[in-house]
């Protein structure tokens, strides 16, 4: 939502493709997209990173002090995720109801404490400072988009404009300046997918380096 990086576009773009997709779907198909923050536990989750650093005495390594994240638990997204596939409704893209955003700072706190510590006195917090592309706080929904209940009581249900009639052709033509490696034209092209897309030059460049 309102990506600042090519990573958040490339999953913007995913929805898209998703709904393009369902637009064909036959009677007895559906194809939907759900939208939900991190996983404590997963792949990549700040959590195993945290404990490693206190486990060798620190620091901990946070963005941001005001950094804000959604979380959920593994068997939470896990059982959400299959309802939302399970909801009769083609197309569609869910939003999960992720709680109240918690500070990455207060996490790492209590992680310290958590494991036997005093924070700031056995194990120092550091401020890394925001990454190019990197948000302050993570977005589930644009302003106008705004959601519409589903029979499920933690899934909602995104308001959604139509998919542009040239999305196909779009997306052909960025597939093809991607395996060229242009830079400078995979930007321009994933702006014209996803107008919210406002990440800068230089920063996008960076980001598309790092994919590669």
């Amino acid at each position: 939502v309102n990506p600042t990086s090519v990573m958040g576009a490339s999953k913007r773009i995913a929805e898209m493709v998703v709904r393009n997709i369902a637009s064909k779907a036959k009677p007895d198909q559906t194809f939907v997209s759900v939208r939900f923050g991190n996983v404590l536990g997963s792949r990549g989750s700040v959590i195993p990173i945290f404990k490693r650093q206190i486990a060798s005495g620190g620091p901990v390594t946070v963005t941001h002090p005001e950094m804000k994240r959604y979380f959920m638990t593994i068997p939470e997204a896990a059982q959400l995720v299959l309802q939302a596939a399970a909801l009769p409704y083609n197309g569609k893209v869910y939003v999960l109801d992720m709680g109240e955003p918690v500070k990455i700072k207060n996490l790492a706190e209590d992680l310290i404490k958590l494991s036997g510590f005093t924070p700031y006195q056995d194990i120092d917090i550091v401020y890394t400072g925001l990454r190019p592309g990197e948000k302050l706080f993570e977005e589930l929904l644009m302003a106008e988009e705004g959601t519409v209940e589903s029979p499920h009581e933690k899934i909602f249900i995104a308001n959604q404009n139509g998919i542009d009639e040239s999305f196909e052709e779009k997306l052909e033509y960025l597939l093809r300046v991607a395996q060229d490696g242009d830079k400078e034209e995979i930007l321009s092209v994933i702006k014209m997918i996803v107008p919210t897309f406002r990440a800068r030059l230089e920063d996008s460049a960076m980001d598309i380096s790092r994919l590669s």
